[in-house]
């Protein structure tokens, strides 16, 4: 002990022993590429489990075959198969010899005896009680799933996943980039665009890359070409450069122009099934110039399904035109990249030509606001950083005029109309379409349809949501449409039931900008007042061109029970009558004399049997339909409904037409042929 009494504690070191703490390693600096990060993360591109990615495969392929037929002002000819393959075949396809388990014990699925006893047990009582329950004449519940036995995760399911179109096709030199190099393509600029992220095939690239190892294969033909270009390859994921395994050149006997992508990836076809087709079906809805044929092949032949979804009209929406920025919608990285590619020399011909609804008058007084360090002529490329900050903030301060939506292209009401008639065949349909609207700068667009009736829709209100013309399956709950339609549309003001009735509403919006909320990008938010406003406004058009036609329809079932009404005691009433003018016919001299003119005409051609009780049934039926209709008309007018029910007629040309131009109209559409 020392002096103080302490003792030495038993955690101090001794001196010579202490250990020196290791030096951190230095942290080294990493990069990925696109390729890379997005693998990492697929589930932002929707690919979040292999349900999934089978569906969003099915989807990016579809929809590249739809823009490149558009592209060339093809009616689209889309065919997809989805082939499901074993996993033995997919092992034989690799070249991989399967092996019998030797430690079952090391499996997911493993089954120990007590928990296999206990089962077994489970299943025992469950049989008794169903026969007990059917001795009873009772109905049991069926024993679930999951008493047969475990599953293990290793049962993954392989698909063959093939997409051919008739499209533009892509040239020769160009495929290996397009497919297999992330963030390339030619989609990139301000104009509404299908899809989510323009990573297309590239993504299910991926995937399959992942999953199973297999590279993807690509055939595609241009017109006026003499050749197919045939392409297989996969991706480097850490370079982000494509890995070509086969690029040649074959003879096109077919003289077919267009693309077809094979890819084998890991899905789930039993899960996603439903959306699939779902899928397949809004898209005929919202493209009824299109013609799809789905093929689902198995190993099991009733599992097979071959689906065609027909083509309605050869009439198609305007490609989207390619717009300018508006001077709202920028911001510092846009102006200084529009600054670094545009080829005009000086500021005042840069605001005037890379902005729009800015003319040179314009330009010219938002110059002499901007102060004395700026000039009409001054060189762009000379602005310094500060000088861009100001512009900036003159973009965000000065007033605009509204950017046009003509550079969209919305489906119209003609195939809005035709798509829900020809996949749902309702009793009833409006459509509508509102004007352009504008949020952050960007033109928008939405269009409505509201159905009542029609084959595989259910009670209550089926909500159909489509963006840039694509359908939006997943995520409903939060959508503006979807909270709209059930929240702030008052159905039994416009006489339908929200509840009995089988009601369709259909909203598409289109935009150089669609405001997705979430990573996935599967709805659109209802905090944006001016898209909530357009859907709510959209939607009650459609309810009030329905409400005239159940008015209609309701004052015809009145006629009809009114008249059958009267009908129905027209012979009491005729027999009633003509015994009555009898008895009075027979009258003596005297009592004749009190009946004058008519009276004494009628009552003569009842002795002389001109008329009869027939002939008064005749003329009390006569009358009562005129009555009717003369009421029915009186009260259409009140109304406002006077018009005559007129049937939509619709005509398709005969022959594949080139030369011709369109003039659409929300009834009819007018071709004009040179």
């Amino acid at each position: 002990m020392d002096d103080n009494g302490i003792g030495d504690s038993p955690e101090e070191p001794k001196k010579g022993k202490s250990k020196t703490p290791k030096k951190a390693k230095d942290s080294v600096l990493k990069q990925k590429s696109p390729a890379e990060f997005f693998a990492e993360n697929k589930n932002i591109a929707g690919f979040d489990n292999p349900g999934k990615s089978l569906y969003t495969t099915v989807r990016e392929l579809v929809e590249n075959s739809l823009d490149s037929a558009e592209s060339i002002k093809v009616l689209p000819s889309i065919e997809v198969t989805i082939e499901e393959i074993t996993k033995m075949n997919f092992n034989t396809m690799i070249g991989l010899v399967d092996r019998e388990r030797v430690d079952t014990a090391l499996y997911d699925d493993f089954e120990s005896a007590k928990a296999r006893e206990k089962r077994l047990a489970k299943e025992a009582r469950l049989q008794e009680i169903q026969a007990k329950n059917a001795s009873l004449g009772k109905k049991g519940k069926e024993p679930s799933s999951n008493t047969k036995g475990p599953k293990g995760r290793g049962e993954t399911s392989f698909f063959k996943v093939i997409c051919k179109d008739n499209g533009r096709g892509m040239p020769h030199d160009d495929i290996p980039n397009m497919f297999g190099r992330v963030l390339s393509g030619t989609k990139y600029g301000l104009k509404q665009t299908r899809g989510k992220f323009g990573l297309g095939a590239k993504m299910a690239l991926i995937w399959s890359k992942m999953s199973t190892g297999i590279p993807i294969e690509i055939s595609s033909s241009m017109r006026g070409q003499s050749y197919t270009s045939f392409c297989r390859l996969d991706i480097d994921i850490h370079q982000n450069i494509p890995h070509i395994h086969l690029h040649e050149k074959r003879e096109d006997k077919e003289k077919w122009h267009g693309a077809e992508i094979q890819v084998i990836i890991e899905g789930n076809w039993t899960t996603y099934r439903s959306k699939i087709l779902h899928y397949m079906r809004q898209m005929a809805v919202i493209t009824p110039y299109s013609e799809f044929l789905f093929k689902f092949i198995s190993g099991t032949a009733d599992k097979n399904m071959t689906i065609k979804f027909s083509r309605r009209t050869d009439v198609m929406p305007p490609v989207p035109l390619e717009t300018k920025h508006h001077p709202s919608a920028v911001d510092l990285l846009l102006i200084k990249r529009l600054i670094t590619e545009t080829s005009k020399p000086n500021l005042l011909q840069f605001l005037q030509h890379e902005f729009v609804n800015i003319s040179k008058s314009h330009a010219e007084r938002l110059i002499g606001e901007m102060g004395p360090d700026f000039s009409s002529k001054m060189p762009v490329k000379s602005l310094t950083s500060q000088q861009i900050v100001r512009i900036h903030q003159l973009f965000r301060q000065a007033k605009f005029d509204d950017p046009s939506g003509d550079c969209l292209s919305p489906a119209g009401e003609y195939n809005l109309r035709l798509g829900i008639i020809k996949e749902l065949q309702p009793e009833m349909v409006a459509t509508y379409a509102g004007s352009p609207q504008v949020f952050e700068g960007h033109p928008l667009i939405v269009e409505a349809g509201v159905s009542l009736g029609g084959k595989d829709v259910k009670q209550g209100v089926n909500i159909f949501r489509f963006a840039n013309r694509i359908p939006l399956l997943f995520e409903q709950g939060a959508d503006v449409v979807t909270r709209t339609a059930l929240k702030r549309i008052n159905w039994n003001n416009y006489k339908i039931n929200q509840v009995q009735d089988k009601i369709g509403v259909f909203v598409s919006i289109v935009s150089t900008k669609i405001p997705f909320k979430g990573t996935g990008k599967e709805y659109i938010g209802d905090d944006i007042t001016e898209i909530s406003t357009a859907v709510k406004t959209s939607i009650q058009q459609c309810c009030n061109q329905l409400k005239a036609k159940i008015m209609k329809k309701l004052q015809a079932r009145e006629r009809q029970d009114r008249k059958r009404n009267l009908t129905r005691y027209i012979p009491d009433a005729a027999r009633a009558v003509y015994l009555v003018l009898e008895e009075m016919a027979r009258d003596d001299e005297p009592k004749r004399r009190r009946y004058e003119g008519k009276d004494v005409e009628l009552l003569q051609k009842v002795a002389s049997e001109e008329i009869t009780e027939m002939t008064l049934r005749d003329n009390l039926i006569q009358h009562v339909e005129k009555v009717d209709y003369e009421m029915g008309l009186e009260y259409a007018t009140q109304n406002g409904a006077s018009e005559e029910p007129r049937e939509d007629i619709y005509l398709n040309s005969l022959e594949n037409l080139q030369n011709f131009m369109d003039f659409h109209s929300p009834v009819f559409v007018f071709r004009l042929i040179p």
